[in-house]
């Protein structure tokens, strides 16, 4: 009898070490949602980090909507999010109570009730520059915005103006992009940078992320989070394509991590400004820091927890993404032994990670009154 109770003893505790095993990992994420936020939608703006899909409603070859990606995704579903399973915003979303996804605007299978709890209008590979959107085709940040006009427009007519007014003011607003501006358009194609120093581009592409954060204010917006720079010379293809020998030496590019440093600062000077500018409104803007984090994972006392940092789960690692990671890649068999998913895009439990580093920014933001 004593041994069938130790017996018992053993397989709870068993039980307990892979429940919570699981539950850092991100796999039960969305049972950990809470309703104590006084928070309407989350509404979301950017690039591939927080598009679950709206590129495959448009005519761009940058698309995520087939396998592998999505392998980690309930059944499977390539959903045209740039990973493996789920992305920050969709964790986000599940903590704060309102879905365990964020669907793309572009859905047209999309129902009110569905819309009104928030939407991505976000386009993996645009930019804050108007020309990194015409590299890949894809949906420029003044759309986005149009279509958030478009988003207004139909809830006022299924709940009513001032009602959709509310509705606006209480939404967690949330922007990531900028990284495409440096990494594919500025370092990768000669026209910016015979125009721009890289000062000088910093300070036009943090031109066009205030103006947006204005735009978005103007729409009624008045909590918002916004996503600084990764380290963006630890991305792989970035190692790939700067990296004296791209197979020997997988280090970091320092350099171009350190104009992802720089512009985060600059971020945070005009951030505050501009909080300040609008605080009779009731605006609060946090940043969200990706680039802590990942650094963390990659080079500092997290990347014990990975096996590979500086080359993606998919293919040799080095330069796949989109089209080029695709159902004939290799897949290693582990991807939350893998910081990064492709050449460019985190795993789900990176991605998971920064939604724990930034889920502090969250309470305050949604606390504020």
């Amino acid at each position: 009898m004593e041994t069938c109770y130790l017996l018992l003893l053993l397989l709870v505790h068993v039980f307990y070490v892979l429940v919570c095993n699981l539950s850092e990992n991100g796999a039960l994420a969305h049972s950990a949602k809470t309703s104590n936020f006084s928070v309407t939608a989350i509404l979301v703006f950017g690039d591939s980090t927080v598009d679950p899909g709206n590129n495959n409603f448009i005519k761009t070859i940058f698309k995520g909507n087939f396998p592998p990606y999505g392998q980690d995704f309930p059944n499977q579903l390539p959903t045209g999010r740039f990973s493996n399973g789920r992305l920050t915003t969709d964790f986000i979303a599940s903590y704060i109570g309102l879905k365990d996804y964020v669907p793309p605007y572009l859905d047209p299978s999309l129902s009110i009730e569905e819309l009104k709890s928030g939407v991505s209008f976000a386009s993996a590979g645009t930019g804050f520059d108007p020309l990194t959107p015409q590299i890949s085709n894809v949906i420029e940040i003044p759309k986005q915005v149009e279509y958030l006009k478009e988003y207004k427009r139909r809830l006022e007519s299924a709940i009513g103006k001032q009602r959709t007014k509310n509705h606006i003011n209480k939404a967690l607003f949330i922007v990531s992009a900028a990284t495409n501006d440096f990494v594919v358009n500025y370092f990768t194609l000669p026209i910016r940078r015979k125009t721009y120093s890289v000062s000088g581009y910093q300070q036009f592409v943090l031109h066009n992320n205030i103006k947006l954060l204005q735009d978005l204010i103007n729409e009624g917006a008045r909590k918002i989070l916004v996503t600084g720079l990764s380290p963006m010379g630890c991305l792989p293809i970035v190692i790939t394509l700067f990296s004296h020998n791209a197979i020997l030496e997988r280090g970091c590019i320092e350099s171009i991590s350190s104009i992802g440093r720089e512009y985060n600062r600059m971020l945070q000077n005009e951030v505050t400004l501009l909080q300040n500018r609008f605080a009779n409104l009731g605006v609060k803007i946090l940043i969200s820091d990706s680039y802590g984090p990942l650094t963390k994972m990659i080079q500092g006392d997290e990347s014990s927890e990975f096996d590979e940092v500086n080359s993606g789960c998919c293919g040799t690692g080095y330069l796949e993404a989109g089209i080029l990671c695709n159902p004939k890649s290799y897949v290693c068999p582990n991807p939350s032994k893998y910081v990064f998913w492709d050449s460019i895009h985190p795993t789900e439990k990176t991605y998971y990670k920064i939604f724990l580093a930034t889920r502090s920014n969250i309470i305050s933001l949604l606390n504020h009154p």
